[in-house]
């Protein structure tokens, strides 16, 4: 006769198997994300290289420019018959999906890079919102507007500037400008708590109403960064000096950023590391301030650029953001 499984045997095997899952759970965990963050780093070097590309196409210089390309829009369900076609339609009204700028500079860089989905990392989502109404791909992979800079010309007139301005990033908007290519970040996988595609410019005027060319920097603010990756409360992020925080895994699930230079080549940076090789905002612009405008302490969406007072320091040693030489 067979025997049965008593109660208490019963109970024993449960009890182990949950023991088990208990220790199991939290190493398939962390694969899953050592496996996220594997990709990620390979998403952010394969566009790195697209822009390489890009720029072997171009003479040297990164993109830099704005116009209208009907049925253009990143988001297939934009690119209907219905949407596309008149004057204009998809660059105006408050829907910008046919828009070539950079706001939606991932379409210089198709052609290059072949897969919308490159340009997407598996730790973040997109922005909905934008994804659906604008065909923008925000929330990502964003770009370092401090090197490629923004020339808001007329849809009607591509020689006209518009009253948003023409910034020139200070490397001259090519890779031969900046002093090191291997350390400077063009890319990194999002700008944690805020909701856009590029990480701005400090630009040497006031970007909505300058109509000359403005010279534009990297938001190289180590005080932003902090609040934006770590468990700095505003009333803290306000002070000086900062004091030092945790990492917020809820602003990066990967304990750090991502980030794609200027050469092709793309590592993963803890991020203590990575405000390690950002100044401070006394070290980048000394006696100087920033707008009221610009969100160092608040979670905000993000504007294409920011004005400043006084002279930004190019000779201190950080080449993440293209200073030091």
């Amino acid at each position: 006769m067979k025997r049965a499984f008593t109660l208490i045997e019963l109970l024993v095997v449960i009890a182990i198997i949950a023991i088990l899952a208990a220790i199991l759970f939290p190493v398939f965990a962390q694969a899953k994300l050592a496996a996220k963050k594997t990709t990620m780093v390979s998403n952010v070097k394969q566009i790195s290289t697209a822009m390489f590309l890009y720029q072997s196409d171009n003479d040297d210089m990164y993109f830099r420019g704005r116009s209208c390309v009907q049925s253009s829009s990143l988001n297939p369900a934009l690119r209907q018959p219905a949407l596309n076609g008149a004057f204009l339609q998809g660059c105006s009204s408050g829907k910008f999906y046919n828009q070539v700028d950079h706001y939606e500079w991932q379409k210089y860089l198709m052609p290059y890079a072949k897969s919308l989905d490159l340009f997407t990392i598996p730790l973040r989502q997109k922005d909905q919102t934008n994804w659906d109404t604008q065909g923008e791909l925000m929330n990502n992979i964003v770009i370092n507007l401090g090197f490629t800079g923004i020339k808001n010309t007329s849809f009607t007139n591509p020689s006209s500037v518009s009253s948003f301005g023409d910034i020139m990033p200070f490397t001259g908007g090519s890779q031969s400008g900046i002093p090191d290519v291997a350390g400077a970040g063009l890319f990194f996988d999002n700008v944690p708590l805020t909701v856009a595609s590029f990480s701005p410019v400090l630009d040497d005027g006031v970007s909505a109403t300058a109509l000359s060319t403005l010279t534009g920097y990297p938001i190289a603010v180590r005080e932003f960064w902090a609040f934006h990756t770590t468990q700095l409360t505003q009333a803290q992020c306000a002070t000086t000096p900062q004091p030092s925080a945790d990492v917020d895994p809820a602003k990066v699930p990967g304990g750090g950023i991502t980030v794609g230079h200027a050469d092709g080549h793309a590592h993963f940076l803890t991020v203590g590391q990575f405000l390690a090789k950002t100044p401070t905002q006394a070290e980048l612009l000394p006696g100087g301030t920033i707008g009221a405008s610009f969100p160092k302490c608040a979670a905000t969406a993000l504007s294409q650029g920011y004005g400043y007072t006084g002279t930004i320091d190019k000779k201190i040693a950080y080449p993440l953001w293209g200073f030091g030489n």
